[in-house]
């Protein structure tokens, strides 16, 4: 199964409609069979437009004041055997794995989950640590909290066995570099 993770979306007032967030996000979105939005949705419609391509499950973030039914404080899902926890923030990350999942699902522990993904910080980061794969997508948006341009988002290929995970430049914007960095890496069970 192909996983798009986003977070971060923030889509400014002078875009009207979730239009504003890009071809090029749509055309990432479009190419996935479900979407993972880690938070800071701000605006429901940005739910709407993202399911236009694939379903969509959401953590809310602490800009997301509205009510959906497809985000909620934090999701536990299972997708081809692997256990999945999705949150807005987990910060610091580099804190050891156990007490990232304590924080995010208080009274689990380390080994009830696979994968931990979070955003909040606009910074890509993923990793493989303590049998944990830590994903934040950064933000589509508003990389590394810089002015609107093209940021990341991340591309998960799941199977049973195996999971190929992805940090994606969505790529640039006239005259405003795009700070992320692609990384990859694969976990096998």
């Amino acid at each position: 199964m192909l996983v798009s993770i986003i977070s971060d979306t923030h889509l400014p007032s002078i875009h009207k409609t979730p239009d504003g967030l890009g071809p090029e996000l749509a055309n990432f979105l479009a190419s996935t069979e479900l979407i993972i939005h880690a938070g800071d949705v701000v605006r429901p419609s940005i739910l709407d437009w993202c399911e236009q391509f694939a379903p969509v499950i959401c953590a809310k973030g602490n800009n997301d004041d509205f009510e959906d039914q497809r985000a909620t404080d934090n999701i536990r899902i299972e997708i081809e055997g692997w256990r999945f926890g999705v949150v807005h923030e987990l910060r610091p990350e580099d804190r050891p794995m156990d007490v990232l999942v304590e924080q995010a699902f208080p009274g689990e522990s380390i080994d009830m989950i696979d994968v931990l993904i979070a955003g909040d910080t606009h910074v890509a980061r993923l990793e493989y640590r303590e049998g944990v794969l830590l994903i934040n997508s950064g933000s589509p948006t508003l990389p590394h909290h810089l002015e609107w341009r093209l940021g990341s988002a991340a591309l998960l290929d799941v199977t049973k066995s195996q999971i190929k995970a992805e940090i994606v430049s969505l790529g640039e914007t006239s005259g405003r570099k795009n700070p992320t960095s692609v990384i990859s890496l694969v976990v096998k069970r």
